[in-house]
C-alpha cells in the first residue's frame, strides 16, 4: 500500500511546498481532487472539439472527392501523439484560413506550447501543420 500510495502521491502534481507535511487523508483528497479537474477538463475539451468538428466530414473520404463539389468544403483534421509531442494537420480550401487561426487561437488559450506551424497550398486545398509539445499543455489527455 504504501508503493501504491509513493506513486500516486509522485503522479499528482503539488502546487505548495506543503507535500512533505499532508496528512495520508489529505494526499489522497488531493489526488482525487486532481483525478475529477482532470476528467472535467476532458469533457470541456471534448465538448469543445465536437463543437469544432460538428461540421467536419470523415476524414476517410478523401481529397479528390470532396473537391469535386460546388462551394466550400469542411476542414479535415488529423492529430497524431507521442509521449511528448502532438502534431495537427488541417486540410482546407486554399481561401480557408480562419479554421488555421482559429486552430492556433485556442491552443494558445489552453496554454499550449506550439513549436512550429505552417501551411502550403495545392490548388484549391491548403495543408496547415501544428507541433506542439505535450508536456506544455497541461489538459491534454496523452500528457503521462
Amino acid at each position: 500500500m504504501k508503493i501504491l500510495h509513493a506513486k500516486l502521491n509522485s503522479l499528482v502534481p503539488h502546487y505548495n511546498s506543503r507535500e512533505s507535511t499532508s496528512s495520508l487523508p489529505d494526499q489522497l483528497e488531493e489526488a482525487a481532487n486532481y483525478i475529477k479537474r482532470l476528467q472535467t477538463n476532458l469533457e470541456r475539451m471534448r465538448q469543445r472539439r465536437d463543437g469544432l468538428l460538428g461540421g467536419v466530414e470523415n476524414p476517410v473520404n478523401n481529397i479528390a472527392a470532396s473537391s469535386s463539389r460546388n462551394g466550400p468544403r469542411s476542414p479535415r483534421i488529423e492529430i497524431h501523439g507521442t509521449d511528448s509531442s502532438l502534431a495537427i494537420g488541417l486540410t482546407t480550401d486554399s481561401d480557408s484560413r480562419f479554421v488555421f487561426t482559429e486552430t492556433i487561437r485556442v491552443l494558445h488559450e489552453e496554454g499550449a506550447d506550439i513549436v512550429n506551424a505552417s501551411f502550403s497550398v495545392v490548388g484549391n486545398t491548403a495543408f496547415h501543420t501544428i507541433h506542439l509539445t505535450v508536456g506544455s499543455f497541461p489538459s491534454c489527455p496523452l500528457r503521462n
